[in-house]
């Protein structure tokens, strides 16, 4: 499916909407090129760019290099290093920084969280994520606005695709819990549903206000403060109204879920991915793969969370579901694999700093996917999965020139990614 099929306004607009001016040509002379995570570096190779797209890689010594040469192109010199695609983060909160202080909710304005959104969208960029997908806002209107200014230039940043707020049921994870009533009233999303057709209409109203996709709480989470287990949340007739209404509106469905009926429930409803989904068994990975449904591991997230353990960091209800889930992050790569569940990159940046995304790769890899398996995971895959294939993802005529540069051969160790020397995205250098 299309993410932007059905889609009008700026929405439909994104990834070419034209950024800042920039020279008509640029060249990057590149040590090596790799132009996509099935091929090899090709060694010294100039990448003309122009308008914000890839035109061509070509040898140093081609007809079309020398032309752009005469004509004064702007020269990007990358001949010490590897240079390739940007990569992709499809699960960020950038409107968000890890904190345990839950009460912030009641004593952040929006206007603040829009600040964060723009201070981590250029981290994020700088750390080679050129293309980000953010499953859950803390404010209305913030990511769908640092969409538009990432695609005008006026911040700088990856490109985003936006599920804006989270739908959830009443008191579950991704609505607000805690507080006494009244507070708890006052704060709540306004994206929460009981029953089919209210679940349909949340869907309706968040594609009203601009979202990409639908990301939904399928099970209880890790760091809300309801602690009632991490099993489904949504009845399946819930669920369903949710896939197909989204499906009716050109969007497809993320859905944020732990316990393995959840994910096997979520997967049988059609959603196009699992977020963690930290206890997928084998029956849950067969619905999956009858549906095609993708695994988001964010194993960053796992890390992340552990590392705060002890620490007074969370509340004791939290801290006790952080413990539990700890035990199978590190079984979840090879369940996976065992299992054939497809597996696409996205890190749950927010409960971690943000500008650390890249390590994600050491876990997939020390999980038992291969180096090229993991690029792919974080380029060519997660484009499917965005349904951008055709736009980026690698180093192609005609894709957007969302390039990067590190030292040494990702092919060989996927580590090096954590140092990005160069980033561009849709042809603007990130500074």
């Amino acid at each position: 499916m299309t993410l932007f099929r059905k889609l009008g306004g700026v929405v439909a607009a994104i990834g070419v909407i034209a950024t800042s001016p920039a020279a008509a040509d640029t060249l990057i002379y590149a040590g090596s090129v790799i132009t996509d995570a099935d091929s090899n570096p090709t060694g010294h190779r100039v990448i003309i760019v122009a308008d914000g797209k890839v035109e061509g890689v070509y040898a140093s010594t081609a007809a079309e290099v020398s032309a752009r040469e005469a004509d004064g192109a702007a020269r990007i010199d990358l001949s010490d290093k590897t240079v390739l695609p940007g990569l992709i983060d499809l699960h960020t909160h950038l409107s968000g920084d890890p904190s345990g202080e839950f009460w912030r909710e009641a004593t952040t304005p929006p206007e603040y969280s829009t600040l964060i959104a723009a201070k981590n969208a250029r981290i994020t960029a700088l750390a080679g994520f050129t293309t980000i997908r953010d499953l859950g806002s803390r404010t209305d209107q913030v990511t769908q606005s640092l969409r538009q200014a990432t695609a005008e230039g006026i911040v700088p940043g990856p490109r985003v695709v936006t599920a804006a707020r989270t739908i959830s049921i009443v008191g579950g994870h991704g609505d607000v819990s805690g507080f006494t009533k009244d507070v708890n009233d006052v704060l709540t999303s306004g994206f929460t549903c009981t029953g089919p057709v209210q679940c349909s209409e949340k869907v309706r109203q968040a594609s009203q206000y601009g979202a990409d996709l639908i990301k939904i709480t399928a099970t209880g989470g890790v760091l809300s403060q309801q602690g009632r287990g991490l099993e489904a949340h949504f009845t399946n007739p819930e669920m369903v109204a949710i896939v197909e209404t989204a499906e009716s509106l050109g969007l497809n469905v993320a859905a944020h879920a732990h316990g393995a009926r959840g994910v096997e429930d979520a997967a049988r409803a059609g959603v196009q991915t699992i977020e963690h989904g930290t206890y997928i068994d084998e029956d849950a990975a067969k619905a999956m793969n009858a549906n095609g449904t993708y695994l988001v591991p964010t194993l960053m997230a796992f890390e992340g969370v552990k590392n705060g353990l002890g620490k007074g960091v969370y509340t004791p209800v939290v801290e006790e579901k952080i413990r539990v889930v700890a035990a199978y992050a590190d079984t979840l790569i090879p369940r996976a694999l065992e299992y054939g569940v497809p597996i696409a990159f996205g890190t749950d940046a927010g409960v971690y700093p943000h500008g650390e995304n890249a390590g994600e790769f050491a876990l997939l890899v020390k999980g038992g996917l291969s180096n090229r398996q993991a690029l792919a995971s974080a380029t060519t895959v997660a484009a499917d999965v965005l349904g951008l294939s055709d736009e980026i993802g690698q180093i192609k005529a005609g894709f957007s020139a969302d390039i990067i540069a590190v030292d040494g051969n990702p092919l060989e160790d996927v580590t090096v990614l954590e140092d990005v020397d160069f980033v561009m995205v849709r042809g603007k250098v990130i500074q």
